[in-house]
């Protein structure tokens, strides 16, 4: 005979007592800005919970004194007129290092130099043609090639004030930007206000974008007989992508606290975690150097990728804690992970943190 389980009355709990807490309502008419929305949207649930969620682990994170918080971006967010975002994130002070792909660099570059992205509507136009006239695609916006022409002017004109002997790195080439930018172009910009307000900018794949290329271009002009693509005919480039490694490191054990804040995943979110491993390597492995071991202690990830396809754009804050790079919920890290497109998740995420913030300033 086969005993089944069954629950008895007596043995169902009353959730109050055992103090579960209850979700309530949206209700539209009590809300009356952003931070509103989501704190309303933090007592309903799904993605609408995680992203009121968000807002306190943001919150907490850039109002800690301690914290150094960093900033990753990926994916077509300038293409996608979300520059002025993280402006606005670099000139509030709300992200203290920023690591990004260069394609996002690049078009945010190109559109800091009072360029136009355009809408691609796929019911007129075609792909064939809109190559043929100059217009590259990204998703469903046009990038026209006369803006990376411009932007190539640009670039050559900053590479002519820098001396061919001095080491560069990507965090001195966008310094180098936002330099000029900041002297000589009216408006805002991701690498201007970052240049403003002396934030390093680090992008791990730099040959991956529009202003490799245009640097590329540049090396091959100063061969003494005419551009070739032979090796031996290469003038000395000074380029050395460990000096942002060690510069992001120092910056990184120099802090009491660090935060992260990521749109996406790729190169520019593993490069930053990865400081933690590469900390604890150098310190076991190399005789006669102890460096501080760092884990982030807090972190906000806006990215539409499942975990289960295993790629690092997918990686949990929890799948982060088994290999050092994250504080344990259990000893004080505070992590919030939304899965949505940035395009919708990111600004309301930001209106809402200027709402409250503005608001707690009020009632000081």
């Amino acid at each position: 005979m086969i005993k089944k389980d069954i629950r008895s009355i007596d043995s169902l709990k009353n959730p109050e007592e055992l103090g579960l807490t209850p979700l309530q309502p949206l209700d539209p008419d009590n809300i009356q800005d952003f931070d509103q929305l989501l704190q309303a949207m933090e007592k309903t649930a799904f993605n609408g919970r995680s992203l009121g969620e968000a807002l306190n682990v943001l919150e907490e994170m850039v109002s800690d004194p301690d914290c150094l918080v960093v900033g990753t971006f990926s994916g077509a967010m300038t293409v996608a007129k979300m520059g002025k975002l993280l402006c606005k994130m670099i000139d509030k002070g709300w992200i203290n290092v920023v690591i990004s792909t260069g394609a996002l660099m690049a078009h945010g570059f190109i559109e800091s130099i009072g360029l136009k992205h355009f809408k691609y509507e796929k019911h007129k136009m075609n792909d064939q043609e809109l190559f043929k006239h100059g217009f590259n695609r990204v998703y469903d916006t046009l990038e026209p090639e006369i803006n990376f022409m411009r932007a190539e002017d640009i670039i050559h004109q900053v590479m002519q004030g820098i001396d061919k002997h001095e080491q560069l790195s990507s965090e001195i080439i966008c310094r180098k930007i936002g330099h000029y930018l900041d002297q000589n172009i009216p408006g805002p910009g991701i690498l201007k206000s970052a240049y403003q307000q002396n934030i390093p900018v680090y992008i791990p794949a730099f040959t991956d974008s529009e202003l490799a290329l245009d640097i590329a271009t540049h090396i091959l002009l100063q061969q003494e007989n005419g551009p070739t693509l032979q090796p031996e005919d290469y003038p000395p480039f000074p380029f050395n992508p460990f000096l942002d490694l060690f510069s992001y490191t120092k910056k990184i054990t120099e802090s009491k606290k660090t935060g992260l804040f990521t749109i996406g995943g790729g190169v520019p979110r593993n490069w930053a975690q990865q400081v933690s491993p590469f900390l604890e390597i150098a310190s076991q492995r190399l005789e006669n150097m102890q460096l501080p071991l760092r884990r982030f202690q807090y972190g906000v990830r806006i990215c539409p990728e499942p975990v289960h396809w295993g790629g690092l754009s997918g990686c949990t804050y929890q799948e982060g804690v088994s290999w050092g790079k994250f504080t344990p919920r259990e000893q004080g890290g505070k992590y919030a992970e939304v899965y949505c497109d940035a395009t919708i998740a990111w600004p309301i995420l930001i209106k809402g943190l200027q709402d409250r913030l503005t608001r707690k300033d009020r009632d000081r």
